[in-house]
């Protein structure tokens, strides 16, 4: 799936380029039981999923701790610092277990990995290499497609794309087979995701618009959760795609990380775009889908960041009106050009980060008030303890209601409690 020449050895652990395909590392496990610990975004999950598929077929089995297992394998995320500890934690408390290791720290800190245990290093290109081909799916109720992995930025602060590399979209006929597979299988929710899902088909003259439409015309029972959109990539095919997101196959909410709300900040952080742009995508989805929920990601106390550029992002969440807001405090990485800035102190970033928090829940209470009382449509999708369901409404909203109903359920359902991130109906 790497196109990169020369380069690609940049992104390859030695050992994952020098092995022979019938030596690689995933091919050495066979007829072990195997505990797969995943951290991190979907297309962690999605990876890990097609491995215990591909062990499956090498006649392991899947279990569910590491007591239970013969192997161990850690499928890594080092996308700020708080994670990557809590990663090397794990890796000390399974050494003593035979051992493999996964994921983006597999790929750039190897050197902060060896300290800590000594495993066999799984490069992810592996794992979509072994999996081509198989044409079996993961038993779930919730499928993951991966439509692509790497970006086209190259921003200041972010070790992921040093892991995953510049944009590879998957094969539209890929893609479709994939979800064909998933819907023939009873799934009633598919996550399309990348680390930028805006950016699929930019390296292949197509875009996501279109790739949405031609998804609408698979028959089964499924909605489809488009992941995180960066405004950069998504700002010059937004006619596009906000049209697409107009289809009944798609949930009708839009993951769009914005940051900062300080232009000068975005320039620091070689985001590619402005905050008139990000207001423009957001006037364009709602002028065409008025109630769709918009989520957000915010990272606060990056370098330099002045009570200015603070207050230009409090402010800029007002205009957005978001449903959710993911807040992270800013963490040097490794690698990064950002990492090599003067840090801000950790008690500013506690503080600035307690009070977006609030703003953001304030406005979320706000947008939730418009929906107590209404019935809508809810689509089981989960069971999060025995005796309750959970379920998403065509704008993604969490919806708990009482009794074990079958995933895949529909049921019109009066929203009477809001847990601000969820909340609580009883079908009517």
């Amino acid at each position: 799936m790497y196109s990169m020449g020369e380069s690609m050895s940049e992104y390859m652990g030695d050992s994952a380029r020098d092995q022979p395909a019938e030596k690689s590392a995933i091919g050495s496990i066979k007829g072990r039981k195997v505990y797969i610990r995943t951290f991190g975004c979907t297309y962690n999950w999605g990876d890990s999923r097609k491995l215990g598929e591909i062990l499956k077929h090498q006649g392991c089995t899947l279990v569910n701790s590491p007591d239970e297992a013969e192997v161990v394998i850690v499928n890594t995320c080092t996308v700020v610092g708080s994670t990557e500890r809590k990663v090397l934690r794990e890796l000390r408390s399974l050494r003593h277990h035979p051992l493999y290791v996964t994921g983006c720290m597999a790929v750039v800190q190897k050197d902060a990995i060896l300290p800590a245990c000594n495993p066999v290093l799984i490069h992810p290109e592996e794992i979509q290499s072994a999996y081509r081909g198989l044409g079996s799916i993961p038993p779930d109720t919730c499928g993951i497609v991966q439509a692509c992995h790497g970006c086209r930025g190259s921003c200041s602060y972010c070790i992921t794309r040093l892991a995953r590399g510049p944009l590879m979209s998957a094969g539209r006929e890929e893609i479709l087979r994939e979800v064909r597979a998933l819907a023939g299988s009873g799934v009633v929710e598919i996550q399309l995701t990348g680390q930028d899902v805006s950016a699929w088909g930019m390296d292949a003259g197509s875009d996501l618009g279109a790739l949405l439409r031609e998804i609408h015309q698979v028959p089964g029972h499924f909605m489809v959760r488009v992941g995180m959109m960066n405004p950069a990539t998504l700002h010059p095919v937004l006619d596009s795609v906000a049209g697409a997101f107009l289809g009944s196959r798609v949930f009708s909410m839009l993951h769009l990380p914005v940051q900062s709300g300080s232009d000068a900040v975005l320039e620091r952080m070689n985001r590619g775009y402005t905050t008139d742009q990000v207001m423009s995508i957001v006037r364009r989805f709602r002028e065409l889908s008025p109630e769709i929920s918009l989520h957000t990601d915010i990272i606060c106390g990056y370098p330099g960041e002045t009570e200015e550029d603070f207050q230009e992002t409090l402010a800029l969440l007002t205009c957005m009106q978001p449903d959710k807001v993911n807040v992270t405090r800013y963490s040097p990485r490794p690698m990064t050009p950002a990492g090599r800035e003067k840090d801000m102190p950790d008690r500013f970033k506690k503080e600035r980060s307690r009070i977006l928090r609030l703003h953001s829940e304030v406005i979320a209470r706000a947008r939730n008030a418009a929906w107590i009382s209404r019935v809508v449509p809810v689509l089981i999708t989960e069971h999060p303890r025995p005796g309750s369901s959970m379920g998403r409404t065509p704008h993604y909203q969490g919806v708990v209601v009482m009794g074990d109903l079958p995933p895949g359920t529909a049921r019109k359902v009066r929203l009477i409690e809001d847990r601000t991130y969820y909340f609580v109906g009883e079908v009517v």
